[in-house]
């Protein structure tokens, strides 16, 4: 009787969306699987609860994304075995399903965080992996120390197909192009959605109209505001820190500013050190995630992204270069 070969995509799924769906098809493919098993986690541990959609939501969303897809079953398993972590899943499974040849399918961010995981060796010694590229962070997952500890381990991507039969530990890289979307991305979309509602409409006479009523003001403190965010920034090393003056632009605010944090781990501390640098209540989006922090301080509002979230959005574009330069105050003389 011939062994099922079954891959097994883990995760929150919060939300399932098109990359999921595309990195099956490309497991079935490129693997040679019988099937492809999402595993929707009730909680991911290394991710806050906070934000998080309700499990019963998430499983149903998944299995609307996966409709139609025969190849493709969506499971809430995890929760009926009462695993929390992918160590003690993949016992289970083994246990549960003998006859099964499971290969675990994971993208390379996960690669490259790998050694967070609990019990990250005894996962590679459980079953086979498969790990697919993510835009730009290739090498970083294959210099991370889970892939120098078992460099020996890995299958050329030619091999692959005979992965599933293979006794672990053994993995596979594919540099193959990936759908870019992810559930972080989604998320980060809801939030640029409603910048783009604030975005100004540009006349052809060069006049910025703010699309939102105007904010009831006392006299502007932006100034000093601005110097406070500028320097706080600056202290906690945050790259390429673009000052936008939003005057004549819209009524949100006087200033935009945007910078990047080389980490998730950076972009929450430069978010931390500027919540106490600057006086008052301050509004803050994405702290949960660390890809994209939204802070609005009143007459500043600031933007605080991973690299690689930055360039995807380009708010800079959206509120600067694309409108006229004589819409763009000197932005130097209000710090001085």
């Amino acid at each position: 009787m011939t062994r099922r070969r079954i891959g097994l995509l883990g995760g929150s799924f919060n939300p399932a969306h098109a990359g999921h769906r595309h990195i099956s098809r490309l497991a079935l493919q490129l693997l040679g699987l019988d099937a492809i098993w999402w595993l929707v986690s009730p909680q991911n541990p290394l991710k806050p609860a906070a934000g998080m959609a309700p499990f019963a939501e998430r499983l149903a969303q998944a299995q609307a994304v996966a409709a139609g897809e025969r190849h493709i079953t969506v499971t809430g398993i995890e929760a009926t075995l009462g695993s929390t972590y992918t160590a003690d899943t993949l016992r289970a499974l083994r246990r549960r399903f003998p006859q099964a040849r499971f290969v675990w399918l994971m993208g390379g961010d996960n690669l490259a965080q790998f050694p967070y995981w609990k019990r990250w060796q005894e996962i590679f010694r459980t079953v086979p992996i498969a790990v697919f590229a993510r835009p730009g962070l290739a090498s970083k997952a294959l210099a991370g120390p889970a892939a120098r500890r078992f460099a020996r381990a890995r299958l050329p991507a030619a091999a692959a197909r005979r992965l599933a039969l293979m006794p672990p530990p053994a993995w596979v890289f594919f540099h193959t192009r990936l759908d870019p979307r992810s559930a972080t991305r989604i998320r980060a979309e809801l939030r640029l959605q409603t910048l783009k509602e604030m975005r100004p409409q540009v006349t052809s006479q060069a006049t910025a109209i703010a699309t939102l009523m105007p904010r009831t003001r006392q006299a502007s403190h932006a100034p000093d505001l601005l110097r406070r965010v500028i320097d706080s920034l600056e202290d906690g090393k945050a790259e390429d820190i673009v000052t936008i003056d939003l005057a004549g632009k819209t009524t949100i605010a006087d200033y935009m500013v945007v910078a990047s944090g080389r980490s998730a781990r950076q972009v929450l501390s430069l978010t931390d050190h500027l919540e106490q640098a600057i006086p008052g209540r301050v509004a803050v989006e994405g702290k949960s995630q660390g890809d994209w922090v939204l802070l609005d301080a009143g007459d500043v509002i600031v933007h605080i992204f991973r690299p690689e979230i930055r360039t995807y959005y380009n708010l800079e574009k959206m509120w600067g270069s694309d409108l006229p330069d004589s819409d763009l105050p000197n932005i130097e003389a209000a710090l001085q």
